[in-house]
């Protein structure tokens, strides 16, 4: 089973990205310091960047049964962001979002990783998690609107490179259980 390219919901279009979209993410969120601060992944210097960020997201679409979506508004068509699954195996998925600062505070990473969950349900996922800086309070009342809690048991190293490069910082991964792990 491959995930549709293309997912709707009330307010927002989620799409796999292309080569062309390579401008307008870099400018709309993947260059901004406050928008990227937070984030595990390195705010992008240059379009060549976003560039290598769509060759991975390819390859993972490629790879995968689904990869990451750019997040659009479905009444404008403007860029508000990305989210995604990352497969750690058949059975289990990561998940995060970013949104250009306008898009902050109108429920959309909420919408957004609902229907990552959703389509994570739609793959019979065990689990699905998120990685979030534990200074990060938004984010973590996203995820726990979505029904993703802590996992206390957690405890890995964590580098957010916008942030302070190199240096270990506080994480959290929150965990959405969808099923029992199979038996066997």
């Amino acid at each position: 089973m491959t995930a549709p390219r293309r997912i709707e919901t009330d307010r927002l279009i989620l799409e796999a990205p292309v080569e062309a979209d390579a401008d307008a993410v870099f400018e709309r969120y993947a260059s901004d310091p406050d928008v990227t601060r937070y984030l595990g992944w390195p705010r992008h210097q240059s379009v060549d960047d976003t560039r290598g960020f769509l060759a991975f997201s390819a390859s993972e679409w490629e790879r995968w049964p689904a990869g990451p979506y750019l997040i659009r508004a479905r009444s404008t068509g403007l860029l508000l962001g990305s989210t995604g699954l990352g497969f750690e195996g058949p059975r289990e998925a990561v998940t995060g979002y970013v949104l250009a600062k306008d898009a902050w505070g109108h429920g959309y990473a909420t919408e957004a990783l609902r229907a990552m969950v959703d389509l994570s349900r739609q793959f019979s996922l065990v689990r699905v998690s998120a990685v979030c800086h534990a200074e990060h309070l938004a984010s973590q009342r996203v995820l726990e609107k979505c029904g993703f809690t802590r996992d206390e048991a957690w405890s890995e190293p964590v580098t957010f490179p916008n942030v302070d490069t190199g240096v270990t910082q506080g994480g959290w991964c929150y965990e959405l259980v969808l099923s029992e792990r199979p038996r066997g």
